[in-house]
């Protein structure tokens, strides 16, 4: 499914326009009939609606909407944040038709009159938040935040039209402050704000409404940004040939691991082979192969030259050089402790390999700034950071970060020339052919030590199985999500462990491939 930012609807709205010959009081009349009937859904009892509508577009749809409510027989009061004669447009339209058929209109200019009106907003079964559009970009203030505010601090359910109100559209940002939406009717496609923390979290369950934009315009290959769905990760998943052997599969190679850090080696391996791959070998330091040979059973584990800190670097290359043939991809960085050795054995690797590489945990720490220097022309590279580690290679803070996903994720791709799956709440996928994925999949239970590695392990192990870099994060990182949402489903968030998910990702796997 497309998802846009605020100037991508922009211009799929004007080519609605200019192309098609719709209207704009036709889009507006198909939002908010949209916005009425989801109303409808929310409220089958009595009890009065409250629409709080803007100077915009967005105002106008409350209108629309308050009319439709109104025909229905559901008592209906717009809350105007603005002068009715300052309205203009289609939204001056609407309005005028609104108080034409009898419509009251209570004009809320400042926070006294906000407070006269208080009682009666109170004693409302619904709010609709119309106030602001997909358009807003500087910080609510004034009697917009004050009504924001009052909407969130009833005990009432909201529906807001488009986005909440306060939310940036494009990054999920809270400009001051944001409606918090128990449902969001967003019109034509999702935004990208709505996908994305926190603005997900203001938005409720989101529903399209489907408002006569052609289908093309918003299916078009040029907009960028996805929210990945079932649908998608059966385009990708392939059942196997009834000829097949483990070989067919792949073979891969995973180095990973250090004292104290067996687990996450062993977490990786066994997830790519849950994944599918049909062969796995785990290079750790040789001091740690024994506790590995007890962990592993169908992973094969090999001992390699050591440092004298018992871990992985320069001196292990000669022999991973030797491990390299037959194998088609390569998981590096769990549990390895980010050292210049460890830097200088990925930079070894990257030189010297043919085959798709996955870069995690300390193998990206070891780089930091200097993460371009994995870059390598015909070398196809997953780089798998969680938002602490993508702090460190872009040289920003997390918060920075996390304040805009979408931009780190495209900014680290472009440095790398590989795909990038920034992890977190809302994972982003971002690749050197500019697409943007976005997964709705997971769960703050996925929280925890070793989920980083068992989707390593699976985007490996789909790597080593042909699947391009694309291809592979976008299915790991959905099915991934989705294992974590059957455990909580199961047993709940808290007390979730990584080892939880491995179990059941074949069964899930599985669902999404199309049996001859």
């Amino acid at each position: 499914m497309k998802a846009a930012d605020s100037e991508t609807i922009r211009k799929v709205d004007k080519k609605a326009l200019e192309r098609y010959g719709l209207t704009g009081l036709q889009l507006m009349e198909n939002a908010g009939r949209g916005v009425a009937e989801a109303v409808s859904k929310e409220l089958t009892g009595p009890g009065r609606a409250a629409i709080f509508a803007g100077k915009g577009n967005n105002g106008g749809d409350g209108y629309v909407a308050a009319r439709h409510l109104r025909n229905s027989g559901r008592d209906t009061i717009v809350y105007s944040l603005c002068r009715v004669e300052e309205l203009r447009g289609d939204a001056a339209i609407n309005a005028g038709i609104w108080l034409k058929m009898g419509g009251e209109v209570r004009e809320v200019l400042s926070v006294k009159d906000l407070e006269g009106a208080g009682s009666r907003i109170r004693h409302s079964a619904i709010m609709i938040d119309a106030i602001f559009g997909t358009g807003l970009s500087s910080p609510v203030s004034g009697v917009h935040a004050a009504t924001i505010d009052l909407v969130n601090s009833l005990d009432t359910k909201t529906i807001a039209v488009d986005v909440p109100s306060g939310m940036n559209a494009t990054t999920g940002g809270v400009l001051g402050c944001a409606v918090r939406a128990d449902l969001t009717a967003t019109m034509a496609m999702p935004k990208l704000g709505l996908l994305l923390f926190p603005g997900r979290t203001y938005a409720g369950r989101i529903e399209v409404v489907d408002i006569g934009v052609p289908r093309e315009l918003i299916e078009d290959e040029g907009i960028r940004w996805n929210l990945l769905t079932g649908a998608d990760i059966r385009k990708i998943l392939r059942p196997r040939s009834p000829e097949s052997h483990k070989s067919t599969h792949g073979h891969l190679l995973v180095l990973a691991g250090s004292p104290g850090m067996t687990g996450a080696a062993f977490m990786t391996a066994v997830s790519a082979m849950r994944a599918g791959a049909g062969l796995a070998t785990l290079g750790v330091p040789s001091s740690l192969n024994c506790v590995m040979e007890a962990k592993t059973t169908e992973v094969m584990s090999l001992g390699l030259p050591e440092t004298p800190e018992g871990t992985l670097g320069a001196v292990s290359f000669e022999e991973v050089k030797k491990l390299l043939s037959g194998k088609t991809a390569v998981v590096v960085g769990p549990g390895m402790r980010s050292s210049d050795e460890v830097r200088r054995l990925i930079e070894a690797l990257i030189h010297e390999v043919r085959v798709p590489v996955v870069i995690d945990a300390d193998g990206l720490n070891s780089f930091g700034l200097e993460i371009a220097a994995v870059k390598r022309e015909g070398l196809n590279i997953v780089l798998t950071p969680h938002p602490g580690e993508m702090a460190r290679l872009l040289g920003r803070s997390a918060t920075e970060v996390q304040s805009d996903r979408v931009g780190a994720a495209e900014e680290l791709a472009l440095k790398t020339g590989g795909t990038v799956v920034l992890k977190g709440a809302a994972t982003v996928i971002a690749g050197p052919s500019g697409r943007i994925h976005i997964n709705p999949t997971g769960n703050p239970g996925l929280a925890t030590a070793g989920t980083g590695d068992v989707l390593a392990g699976m985007i490996g192990g789909l790597l080593a199985q042909g699947y391009t870099p694309e291809q592979a994060a976008c299915a790991a990182v959905y099915v991934h999500g989705l294992a974590g949402d059957e455990v909580k489903s199961a047993q709940g968030e808290l007390g979730m462990m990584a080892m939880d998910l491995v179990a059941g990702l074949p069964r899930l796997m599985n669902s999404f491939v199309d049996r001859v």
